[in-house]
């Protein structure tokens, strides 16, 4: 069976898709299901760059260390060796259908589609708030991470 390869995607790669990506790995890990995970954002303002220190006091209060992610843009050779490839937002999901290259293999859909009862709901962007708001988007996340866990089953 093959490993299912999962890409997670935000707008900048510095707030949700890291929080997406260790939820999931931290899933998939409790339940022994392999998979391989990443994340990467539909712009260019932060790669390289560590995710934000709030993202980051989040992951640490849930037992998971991400300082050393570094944000990086999606890549069309993502398309073909990823074979998931999440989006956020709809306006995240939307761009990824359009740079998509005519080759792309991942399936495309939205995270939250993964949290019952969430379904075509976007995670909460927490960029211009204050620290509470990066637990709400924790939560979506780690809601939808167990979902598509149990999926992966």
């Amino acid at each position: 069976m093959t490993v299912p390869r999962i890409l997670l995607v935000c707008l900048g790669n510095i707030c949700r898709s890291p929080l997406a990506e260790a939820a999931l790995r931290a899933a998939a890990a409790r339940e022994g299901v392999e998979i391989e995970v990443d994340s990467a954002g539909t712009g260019a303002w932060h790669v390289g760059k560590a995710p934000d220190p709030r993202a980051q006091a989040t992951a640490r209060a849930h037992g998971i260390d991400i300082a050393h992610y570094r944000g990086r843009q999606v890549t069309a050779a993502d398309f073909r060796c990823f074979t998931h490839i999440l989006a956020l937002d709809d306006d995240n999901l939307r761009d990824l259908r359009r740079i998509a290259p005519a080759d792309a293999t991942a399936r495309l859909w939205l995270l939250m589609d993964h949290a019952p009862g969430r379904e075509g709901q976007a995670v909460a962007d927490p960029y211009y708030g204050n620290a509470a708001g990066f637990e709400t988007t924790w939560a979506d996340v780690s809601a939808a991470a167990a979902g598509l866990v149990n999926s992966l089953r």
